[in-house]
């Protein structure tokens, strides 16, 4: 399968380094000028949990290109300029495995080609140009983004399966990226204010704090007609932090770095939301103006 993976940071190298590390799989990856630079000269290199040393093809140019599969994993905040660029090329899909709300619909209004939606949970940190490391395995689960089977997802899934990677496809994605934003909302911005573990939300006050901001983030998805009890969004909630118990979650990673979070599309989507239905997330508001405000303070935004 021909794949191009727009946003070849460290999730999109790590996705894309292990469907290249399948010879069948033709992978180009779309990345930052010393990144692209570094797997021209020497290859990707994956270390820790999953280990290989493959040569995908390399560019920071994703305009006009051709492609069986799109796979996007650029920041919430570049999904439009991600979409424009992918326009201008040909895809028989697009899947995003993407943070946050809204990247599917901002997608589909730009490309012609089936959008996927998917979620992953495979831990990755890029280390330097060149390199990235699994810093915990997971699983790769995607579908139609309206719900439903496809046999277009069905051929995507089997072409990560063998490559390797954990994947699942469903029929109830609308579901699953409630229940991931669920999970997003209880555990990034807790552990990116306090500059933790993931497993740190599991006990003390942060685990009140991280319950707090899923239970309302579950209370709204109901409200959305989304089948998501409270009890399922603690449970994947504080199962995602006891298995990546030791990682470094993409917002504490994005704050270390001096970088702009994806709040917008996590908890602050949960409270434009639930403003929307006229319901109170106080949690969810409280940890929302706590991130802008570092964003603020930092001049990111």
């Amino acid at each position: 399968m021909e794949i191009v993976v727009f946003g070849a940071g460290s999730l999109g190298s790590l996705v894309g380094g292990i469907l290249a590390s399948d010879r069948t799989n033709d992978v180009r990856l779309v990345g930052r000028q010393s990144h692209v630079d570094a797997v021209r000269e020497s290859g990707l290199r994956i270390t820790g949990e999953l280990e290989t040393h493959v040569a995908p093809t390399a560019t920071t140019d994703g305009r006009a290109l051709e492609a069986d599969l799109a796979i996007v994993t650029v920041k919430t905040s570049d999904t439009a300029s991600a979409a424009a660029a992918l326009a201008t090329g040909s895809f028989d899909a697009v899947c995003s495995l993407q943070n946050g709300m809204g990247n599917e619909e901002t997608l589909a209004n730009r490309l012609e080609a089936p959008v996927l939606a998917g979620t992953a949970t495979y831990g990755a940190i890029l280390r330097e140009p060149g390199v990235v490391a699994c810093t915990g395995l997971g699983d790769v689960v995607f579908g139609p983004r309206d719900g439903g089977s496809s046999k277009l997802a069905d051929r995507v899934g089997e072409a990560f399966a063998v490559a390797g990677l954990e994947t699942t496809v469903v029929d109830d994605m609308p579901r699953r990226l409630w229940e991931k934003l669920a999970v997003n909302a209880g555990i990034n911005p807790v552990t990116a204010l306090s500059d933790v573990d993931n497993g740190a939300v599991l006990e003390g006050p942060s685990n009140d704090l991280a319950r707090a901001a899923t239970r309302e983030t579950a209370r709204v998805a109901r409200a959305c007609d989304v089948s998501l009890t409270n009890r399922e969004a603690l449970a994947a909630m504080e199962d995602v932090a006891a298995d990546t118990a030791a990682n470094t979650s993409s917002m504490r990673q994005d704050v270390r770095a001096g970088k702009r979070t994806e709040i917008d599309a996590i908890n602050g989507y949960v409270v434009d939301r639930a403003a929307e239905l006229g319901i109170e997330v106080p949690t969810n508001r409280a940890l929302t103006s706590l991130v802008e405000t570092w964003e603020r303070g930092s001049d990111l935004r």
